[in-house]
C-alpha cells in the first residue's frame, strides 16, 4: 500500500512546533469578555446551521462529490441529574465544570467514481454510494476546552437517495447524468459513535482587537460506516476567537462547534488553516457492504486533510467558507480529492 503524502506529516509537524513555541512564550488569554477562571457565560439562544459541500467548488466531480447537513444546537442548559452523572464520569471527553448543549442533525453524503459516464463502473475505482443519516449529540465546553459525543444512525445504499439527489440536481442544471448508480452499494443500516475533544488557545497579537490562536483536536469514530482515530491542528487569525471552536465540518474532517457565542458587539472574523491525519480501520464507502458482497476497493489506512478558509460573525449570524484537499483514500485512486464547503448559522 502507498503511504500518505509526506507533505501532510511535514505541515502537521510544523504546526505542532509553532503551537508549542507560542504556548511556551505567551500566556493564553480567555475568550473576549470571559475570565479564564469562570465558566462560559450561559447562553439563552440556540443555533440553527446549514452546511453544503460540493467538489464543483474545486472544479471536479468525483470521490466525495457532495453533501449537506442541517444542525440544531440547544441553548446552554442544566442537564438532568442522571445525565450529569454520566458526563461527569467521562472526563476524557467532557471537560469538568463545562457548560452543556445538546443537538440534532440531518445530513446526506454522496460518493461517486471518477468516470461517471460509464454504465459499468471501473472495478478499480470507488463505488457509487449514498449515506443519509440523523444524529443526536451532547457537548460540554469551558473557555479553553470542548468535548462532544455524537450518535449517527441512517442508511447506506439506494435508500439514501443519492442517485435521485445527484441526478435530479444535474437535470436541473443541465449537467451530464451519472450513469452507474445501478451498481451502488446495497442497502445497509449504518451507525457511528463519534467522540471528540478540542482545546482553544487564544493570544493577543499586540494590535488592538487582533488575536491568533490554535485549536488542536482528537477524534475517534466507531461504527460500521466509519471507524477511525484522528488528530488535527487549526491555526486562526482574527477577532472574537472565543465565539467558537472553529467552523463546523462534515465528518470525517476536523470539525469545530456548530454553535457560536459572540462576545462584545457580536462582530468577529477570522481566517484559518488546518491539518488532520486519520488512521482508518473501516470506511464502508471503500470497504463495501459489511455483510453482503458488492463493489469495493483497497482502502489506504492513513488519510490526511489540509484545509483553509474564512469565517465572519455577527451577533445573530455566522458565515464560513472552507476549501479542503484530501490525500488518496484508496490504492488505485488517481490523485487527491478536493472540495469546497459553505456554512451559514443563525442564533435565535
Amino acid at each position: 500500500m502507498k503511504a500518505i503524502d509526506p507533505r501532510f506529516h511535514g505541515v502537521l509537524g510544523a504546526l505542532l512546533i509553532l503551537g508549542g513555541t507560542a504556548a511556551a512564550q505567551t500566556s493564553p488569554i480567555p475568550p473576549l469578555g470571559v475570565p479564564s477562571n469562570e465558566p462560559q457565560i450561559p447562553d439563552p439562544r440556540g443555533t440553527f446551521s446549514f452546511m453544503l459541500d460540493n467538489d464543483l467548488f474545486a472544479g471536479t466531480d468525483k470521490n466525495y462529490t457532495s453533501g449537506f447537513q442541517f444542525d440544531w444546537r440547544s441553548p446552554s442548559y442544566d442537564p438532568p441529574p442522571w445525565l450529569s452523572a454520566i458526563t461527569g464520569r467521562m472526563s476524557l471527553i467532557f471537560p469538568q465544570g463545562g457548560t452543556q448543549r445538546w443537538g440534532l442533525s440531518l445530513g446526506q453524503n454522496i460518493f461517486t467514481p471518477e468516470d461517471t459516464a460509464r454504465r459499468n463502473p471501473d472495478p478499480l475505482d470507488r463505488p457509487y454510494a449514498g449515506w443519509l443519516f440523523g444524529a443526536i449529540s451532547l457537548a460540554s465546553y469551558t473557555p479553553t476546552s470542548y468535548g462532544s459525543i455524537e450518535l449517527q444512525m441512517g442508511i447506506v445504499g439506494p435508500g439514501a437517495l443519492g442517485e435521485q439527489f445527484q441526478n435530479g440536481v444535474h437535470r436541473i442544471r443541465g449537467f451530464d447524468l451519472a450513469e452507474g448508480w445501478s451498481h451502488q452499494l446495497k442497502d445497509e443500516f449504518g451507525f457511528n459513535v463519534i467522540a471528540g475533544r478540542q482545546w482553544r488557545w487564544n493570544y493577543e497579537t499586540g494590535i488592538e482587537g487582533l488575536q491568533y490562536g490554535f485549536v488542536p483536536s482528537l477524534t475517534a469514530s466507531l461504527g460500521n460506516v466509519y471507524t477511525y482515530a484522528s488528530a488535527g491542528m487549526m491555526i486562526r487569525l482574527g477577532s472574537n476567537l472565543g465565539a467558537d471552536f472553529g467552523p463546523p465540518r462534515t465528518r470525517p474532517a476536523q470539525s469545530g462547534s456548530a454553535f457560536f457565542q459572540p462576545q462584545g458587539d457580536g462582530f468577529g472574523w477570522y481566517v484559518f488553516a488546518g491539518v488532520e491525519g486519520r488512521a482508518v480501520a473501516r470506511n464502508i464507502f471503500l470497504d463495501g457492504n459489511t455483510w453482503r458482497d458488492g463493489p469495493r476497493v483497497d482502502r489506504e489506512p492513513l488519510v490526511g486533510d489540509m484545509s483553509a478558509g474564512v469565517a465572519v460573525m455577527f451577533r445573530r449570524a455566522r458565515l464560513t467558507a472552507t476549501y479542503t484537499i484530501r490525500s488518496r483514500e484508496f490504492e488505485t485512486q488517481h490523485g487527491n480529492s478536493q472540495y469546497g464547503s459553505i456554512a451559514v448559522a443563525f442564533r435565535f
